[in-house]
């Protein structure tokens, strides 16, 4: 009741409103209508009456006699025009329609020059100073001279034969009693509510030159200026204004219409319109009264609907406490609507046993989630034991039957590769031999294409010790990794002069790593000759060894141009290299299977314009007899040495022709 019929009662006082609004639109729109007609009747009086005299006898008579001045003076009198006179000029519409032979009556505006030659007293008459007035357009002018008349013609002949017109007309220039007969045409008495008063106002442009509206007491607005607003509608669009307006001081309901000249243009407006406060009080009233009594309702009935709403709300909001309670958790709760009756009570009742029965599944539920959870759970560890195996089972499976592939591709290809090898080099032997001392010239290109045999010869030992590693590992035996990195940079040393890399090596005594030397040997002269490569332009070299936590540490670090995240995850992949043609992509591909065969481990770290930092880690050897070092030494010490020769010629090979292969 406080909420809705507030709504429905303001909601009905703005549609009220609304219709009183339009009422007073349609009355307003009814004056005008009235005005205009009468503003038109005039128009229609005035030819007709110019017309009459221009076809009467006593005029034929007196232009006959020449005394038309005479007559034509006394008829302007008689007729109330403020000028009456006979032209040819056909500059006026109304004018050439009469020369035309038919008469015409219209509005006209008239400068002062054209009023004063008529008369001196109409320019004078015309004169209307302008006021000052709140919302008008600006304007520099400070008097409306000019003159509004209206403006009728009638056909005349004259003694001699030629056509002339009747030219008469009434200034409406602070023409009082023609805007004051419209007014009381308009609003007749008892019209308009007490407190009200109608209005009516002909304006030449947008300024006010004969009106009964009060800018003062017992002065009438003349000079006044319309508001912008009704100025572009009326005169600028030419539509009718038909709503309230502020005219002058005060607000109006108010009705514009634009008034055209003989030529056809808007020249002026006719206005009609009635004070609004008495009706803005009484709608006013009539919402205060409204409101009181709502009020006075109000204060009378809603003690008793309170008490009603509280017998009926009170099971429910007692029902609305159980609810909040339930989704809190408490499945406990319940309403025990005890000795109550009625529709509500029995509702709650049942809604006490919905609970139960609601508590007793969520107990269900809950022994059954937990069941589920744990049979989930270990299924889930299950599955998740398989899938590693599988993902383990699966990149061995592939690696696998990758190696096995390139194995058998790499066995055929070498095969091929060695026998045209050792074509080459044999007729390369056989022409040394046959040229003997006329061979000189082309030594050097001799000494080339020995040295590419020959690096023909170490890619395709690189090629067969990726593919097959168990046919070149050699046996593992003791070793001493810092030992092995010293032999390593006497090996490197003129790649690294060469480039201009400072090398600084720190050997920790560390215990000896099960491995073959040769391998191990192979590891860190191409981690070396990796570094030379990325530092071209010369920085620094730190190798070092230590022991830490049952392996020894070897870490080779460069300031070189380091290695992007993506290139970095691929540089162990066999046949991966960012050396173009330059490189075969297996060095550290073989690096890696040389590390894994001895139990160790290699992996890189690389900042992109800071360097790169590789760590091998190898489990150190148990301790084991001396026979079994011997026995070990003996039977690996020529392979370790035809391999440490093929790395040292790896090295030689790099060192000749400035290159060297991952």
């Amino acid at each position: 009741m406080l909420v809705l019929l507030p709504l429905l009662l303001g909601g009905t006082v703005l549609r009220w409103s609304g219709k009183v609004d339009a009422i007073l639109v349609n009355k307003v729109t009814g004056d005008l209508t009235i005005a205009d007609q009468y503003l038109r009747r005039l128009f229609e009086t005035s030819g007709e009456r110019i017309d009459a005299v221009a076809q009467s006898v006593d005029l034929r008579r007196a232009l006959e006699a020449g005394r038309a001045e005479v007559l034509l003076a006394r008829e302007q009198a008689r007729l109330g025009l403020d000028f009456l006179h006979i032209e040819r000029d056909p500059r006026w519409p109304v004018v050439r329609r009469a020369l035309d032979g038919q008469w015409h009556s219209a509005i006209d505006v008239m400068d002062a020059d054209t009023l004063a030659a008529l008369s001196p007293a109409l320019a004078a008459r015309a004169a209307i100073p302008l006021v000052a007035t709140r919302g008008a357009v600006p304007t520099d002018r400070s008097t409306e001279t000019r003159g509004m008349v209206i403006h009728s013609a009638a056909p005349l002949t004259l003694p001699d034969g030629s056509r002339a017109a009747l030219v008469g007309g009434v200034l409406l220039n602070r023409n009082l009693d023609f805007i004051d007969t419209i007014n009381a045409l308009v609003y007749r008495a008892e019209s308009l509510p007490e407190g009200s008063q109608g209005t009516a106002t002909l304006f030449l442009d947008d300024v006010r030159i004969s009106t009964n509206v009060r800018l003062f007491e017992n002065v009438r607005a003349l000079g006044t200026r319309v508001s912008a607003e009704v100025r572009a509608q009326v005169l600028d669009e030419g539509r009718s204004w038909l709503d309230r307006a502020f005219v002058v001081n005060d607000w109006y309901v108010s009705a514009y219409e634009p008034i055209h000249d003989s030529f056809g243009e808007p020249v002026g407006m006719l206005y009609v319109g009635f004070l609004e406060t008495p009706f803005s009080a009484a709608k006013r009233n009539s919402v205060i009264t409204l409101m009181l009594a709502f009020v006075l309702i109000a204060l009378a009935f809603v003690p008793v609907f309170l008490r009603w709403a509280g017998q009926l709300f009170r099971p429910l909001e007692g029902m609305t406490r159980t609810i909040a309670r339930v989704e809190a958790g408490d499945l406990t709760a319940r309403n025990s609507p005890a000795g109550a009756d009625g529709e509500i009570a029995q509702v709650a009742r049942h809604f006490d046993g919905l609970l139960d029965r609601l508590e007793q599944r969520d107990r269900e539920l809950r022994d059954w989630g937990e069941t589920l959870e744990q049979r989930v759970a270990e299924r889930t560890q299950e599955l998740q034991a398989a899938h590693h195996k599988l993902e383990r089972t699966t990149e061995r499976l592939i690696l696998s039957e990758k190696l096995a592939a390139v194995g058998e591709i790499t066995a055929s290809v070498a095969h091929e590769i060695n026998n045209s090898v050792a074509v080459i080099q044999g007729n390369l032997d056989l022409a040394r031999s046959n040229l003997g001392a006329a061979g000189a010239p082309a030594e050097e290109e001799f000494r080339l294409i020995d040295d590419q045999v020959y690096r023909i010869g170490v890619i395709v030992s690189k090629l067969l010790h990726f593919a097959r590693p168990e046919e070149y590992s050699g046996t593992n035996r003791s070793v001493d990794a810092g030992a092995v990195v010293r032999d390593c940079l006497v090996l490197t040393r003129p790649q690294l002069q060469a480039a201009g890399i400072a090398c600084s090596v720190e050997t920790q005594e560390a215990a000896p790593v099960r491995i073959s030397r040769t391998e191990l040997q192979q590891v860190v002269v191409n981690l070396i000759l990796n570094a030379v490569h990325a530092m071209s332009g010369g920085g620094d070299l730190r190798i070092a060894t230590a022991q830490v936590e049952g392996h020894v540490l070897l870490t080779v670090a460069d300031t070189g141009t380091g290695i992007d995240a993506a290139t970095l995850a691929r540089i162990f992949d066999p046949f991966f290299t960012t050396k173009q043609a330059q490189g075969t992509g297996l060095g550290l591909s073989i690096c890696r299977q040389i590390v894994s065969r001895a139990g160790g481990q290699i992996t890189a770290q690389s900042t992109p314009g800071q360097g790169s930092l590789f760590e091998v880690r190898l489990p150190v050897e148990e301790n084991s007899g001396a026979a079994d070092l011997d026995k070990m030494s003996q039977n690996t010490g020529d392979a370790a040495e035809g391999a440490g020769q093929d790395d040292a010629n790896t090295a030689r090979s790099g060192a000749r022709d400035g290159r060297n292969f991952k």
